[in-house]
């Protein structure tokens, strides 16, 4: 029934490809993405793909720059070999934070990035949990916009069903931690942070009741990981009584792991829309959740011309 679908994967997100292909029930495309000796990517289609319907799954994480070009160039590469529709399904899209002019002569590159996509000749987007919202319209093609909810509640249900509070970081995520409470019918407070420079936060107040509670840090990714640490540490002050946090992408960088291994937090719930790099595979806090059956869906509701919006819960 997808005789017409072909699945395609660059570097960065491997095995999350292939446990999509694997529950749609078709081969992952044979491609090969390599690089030149003197670094430029090297892209080569090696099968037909004249009128089918393409999907692209490439998460531009970490090195954003290299998995981003490999996108650009996978598309560029389908849309000159006559591909009926090409999607790229963007697990991770990165430069999302920069959605806005923070600073005088500060560049937009959320932006620039949506431009370089459609011009390369994407027709569709697929992404999970953007970092702003708006960075749909940044896009003049169709953006479907995944949340990871389902797939990271069926997993807060086990143990954080009573005496629990969601939790949001800013203020910026507290319409995704309402929605979360909700769901789970718990209550829902926040921190009001104040961010000194780039990676970088200092908790300032705690607006909520976290006393006597097993409270989740309900996060849409994990950077440095200085911001959850600083939230774990003032809610324990606060009399939580353990913290937990759950975000939907494990960026990881920098200092994050040994942040986290010294920190009060009890475990780090996560998705698989990063691959884990060696230090966080090592960290036995870390608890990673899959949201391949979830973009498998959408691929396939994309496919057949399907409705889509029952997924964006």
């Amino acid at each position: 029934m997808l005789e017409r679908i072909r699945i395609f994967t660059g570097n960065a997100t491997p095995d999350l490809a292939a446990n999509i292909t694997k529950n749609l029930g078709v081969p992952l495309g044979k491609a090969n993405v390599s690089f030149f000796s003197d670094g430029e990517t090297r892209v080569e289609i090696n099968e037909n793909v004249r009128g089918m319907d393409v999907f692209i799954i490439q998460s531009t994480c970490p090195p954003v720059s290299v998995t981003l070009m490999e996108l650009l160039i996978m598309i560029d590469a389908m849309k000159r070999a006559s591909a009926y529709r090409i999607t790229a399904v963007i697990p991770y899209y990165g430069y999302a934070r920069q959605d806005r002019k923070v600073t005088p002569r500060a560049p937009i590159t959320a932006k620039l990035v949506a431009d370089l996509i459609a011009t390369a000749g994407a027709n569709r987007v697929l992404s999970m949990d953007l970092h702003a919202g708006q960075i749909q319209g940044f896009f003049n093609i169709p953006v479907d916009n995944l949340f990871a909810t389902p797939v990271l509640l069926d997993y807060i249900k086990q143990d954080y069903r009573t005496n629990t509070v969601i939790v949001s970081p800013d203020t910026g995520g507290v319409v995704r931690a309402r929605a979360f409470a909700t769901r789970l019918g718990v209550n829902l407070a926040i921190i009001d942070k104040r961010r000194e420079g780039p990676n970088e936060a200092q908790v300032m107040n705690i607006i909520g009741n976290v006393a006597g509670k097993k409270v989740v840090v309900l996060d849409d990714l994990i950077d440095t990981a200085g911001t959850v640490v600083q939230a774990a540490k003032a809610l324990k002050e606060a009399g939580a009584l353990d913290v937990s946090v759950c975000c939907t992408h494990p960026v990881l960088s920098g200092p994050a792991i040994e942040r986290l291994e010294s920190s009060d937090i009890k475990e780090i719930i996560v998705t698989d829309t990063i691959p884990l790099h060696d230090g966080a595979k090592a960290c036995k806090r870390v608890k990673v959740l899959s949201v391949a059956g979830l973009l498998s869906e959408a691929v396939r509701r994309i496919y057949y011309d399907d409705s889509v919006s029952s997924l964006f819960i």
